[in-house]
């Protein structure tokens, strides 16, 4: 099991780049514009952590931060452009575990959700896929208990994968996550690949869904 995120964001580029980040980190992550479905979210998601931005149509990350209290003992972390101290005590005062104002550094923002799933003990580092085991605070990575010789490339690839374990990620989308690139670059994305689907073993983990990508799954 890893550390289940809810992140609440009603701007699209924030909520797409915030969810991406989460996965590299080994979370799981269901992202929502806003906070309709909150309360089904909570009981069918149960997320560890909610991630709620303030200023929302409909119902406010305030509004949504008491609801999230009353049903769920999760984490909470709020996202606001709005920096006005007494913003921020409220927010704390009403039950929110961290506060963190926009615009933010996507690597700061990863490390305050993690400070408050390790103060809550429920950060887990350990991403298994049948016998696949990848420790991401260790950068380890084992296969039946047989230790893999990945480069930094390969584990941060792997990692993303685990991360949308099950779902068919695209070339795109692996190339913004694992190299930060924008231009379309297929043979790069190709390469790697095919290197840690060899490193992986067998039975097969890694699979190529033609025309859509990759997906990363235990053997049936």
């Amino acid at each position: 099991m890893v550390a289940r995120v809810l992140v609440v964001e009603d701007a699209e580029a924030i909520r797409t780049a915030v969810g991406i980040a989460l996965e590299e980190a080994g979370c799981e992550v269901l992202t929502r514009a806003d906070g309709e479905t909150l309360e089904r979210d909570l009981a069918a998601f149960r997320p560890d952590l909610v991630l709620l931005d303030v200023m929302l149509p409909g119902r406010d990350g305030f509004a949504l931060l008491e609801v999230v209290r009353e049903v769920s003992n999760a984490g909470i972390v709020l996202l606001t452009a709005r920096d006005a101290v007494e913003d921020r005590l409220h927010g704390l005062r009403t039950g929110a575990d961290d506060y963190v104002v926009k615009p933010f550094v996507l690597a700061e923002l990863i490390a305050r959700v993690e400070a408050v799933l390790r103060r809550m003990g429920r950060l887990r580092t350990v991403l298994e896929i049948g016998d696949l085991a990848i420790d991401v605070e260790a950068s380890s990575v084992t296969r039946g208990g047989k230790q893999l010789d990945l480069t930094a490339t390969e584990l941060k690839l792997l990692t993303f994968l685990a991360g949308r374990r099950d779902k068919v990620v695209g070339k795109a989308q692996i190339l913004a996550a694992v190299w930060g690139y924008d231009d379309y670059a297929a043979n790069l994305v190709e390469v790697h690949v095919s290197a840690l689907r060899r490193k992986l073993g067998t039975p097969p983990l890694l699979h190529t869904i033609r025309g859509a990508g990759y997906i990363l799954r235990a053997p049936s």
